[in-house]
């Protein structure tokens, strides 16, 4: 039951805490530059992607643009959608089909802010118990996939690998499992695969399981991940708050992008995952913007899928905000 203790400990490890003020606060109004709000509240991931806030805050950044953040966790932009609506909640880390599935229904008019990361091979993939028949993805027909969310980017990015191999979407079936209890899932065989992320996936091959496809590479290499993500009302409210916050993002994600100890050094902070296994997990890319020609391809493959109604415009994914 290896698996099932790797599980449980990922479990713990990944107990939250936000983090605070972290300092003295500027002034309510009329901060540098004329921003409009100077007190943000953003909502934050337990994930690597999150890192850049973490990366600004101990270092400065957003006070030198005039800001004092706070931070909430959340899960997924859609289950504090209320909060974003109302602006209570001013800028969130969203994933790239989160933000297209929530703009698709209508609910709400989201824009990315800033871009946060995009795959590399090993963040993500698919993988089976160690004495599983299953070898390529070609075997996993009519095979259980646990994902943590349905219609949503695991399933996305299998589906590709799954017709590569030759076999359509309808050859499995997929079920939702959150990531902390996939493991458990797959060692009592109540799945036959489960998609997995960092750093979920470090822990289950060092349990013994065995990857059978790599979900961040191949036909789905480059794919965008998430990034910081604001409504379309609130940066028209906000725009110099929009680009003071933009402009403290952009610089700690250059930091990322450069420097892998800065990741490590934040990632426990808020995730309460040790810093050795920080250090262990695979990373995506931190670059300033995605491929546009990467996200039409995910767009595309949402489209093709069903699970979005219409082809987004992927330009318009995006916030414009001033220098």
């Amino acid at each position: 039951m290896k698996l099932a203790r790797i599980a449980a400990a990922m479990t713990l490890a990944l107990a939250l805490t936000a983090c605070g003020d972290g300092g003295t606060a500027p002034p309510a109004s009329g901060g540098p530059g004329g921003l409009e709000k100077t007190r943000l509240l953003i909502g934050v991931v337990p994930v690597p992607s999150s890192a850049p806030l973490f990366i600004a805050e101990k270092r400065g950044l957003f006070r030198q643009e005039g800001l004092t953040v706070r931070t909430e966790i959340i899960q997924a932009p859609q289950a504090v959608m209320p909060k974003i609506l109302n602006g209570s909640m001013d800028a969130f880390l969203t994933s790239y089909v989160s933000l297209m599935a929530i703009n698709d229904s209508g609910a709400a008019r989201l824009k990315l802010l800033q871009h946060s990361q995009e795959a590399a091979p090993g963040v993500a993939g698919v993988v089976v118990a160690k004495d599983s028949p299953v070898r390529t993805a070609a075997d996993l027909k009519g095979r259980t996939i646990a994902v943590n969310v349905l219609k949503a980017l695991g399933q996305t990015l299998t589906n590709a690998h799954l017709q590569q191999a030759g076999l359509r979407p309808e050859d499995v079936k997929y079920v939702p499992v959150q990531f902390a209890d996939q493991l458990g899932a797959l060692s009592g065989g109540q799945v036959d695969a489960a998609w997995l992320v960092e750093p979920f996936l470090t822990a289950a091959k060092k349990a013994g399981a065995r990857q059978v496809i790599d979900t961040t590479d191949g036909v789905t290499a480059g794919v965008p991940i998430d990034g910081w993500g604001v409504s379309a009302d609130w940066l028209a409210r906000n725009p110099r708050t929009a680009a003071a916050l933009h402009r403290a993002l952009a610089k700690a994600q250059e930091i990322a992008g450069a420097d892998r100890a800065a990741i490590d050094e934040v990632v426990p902070t808020y995730t309460q995952i040790p810093a050795d296994a920080a250090k262990a997990m695979t990373l995506g890319t931190f670059s300033a913007r995605p491929d546009p020609a990467s996200v039409r391809k995910l767009a595309d493959l949402l489209h093709g899928y069903g699970y979005l109604k219409a082809k987004p415009d992927v330009a318009s994914l995006f916030a414009t905000v001033g220098g």
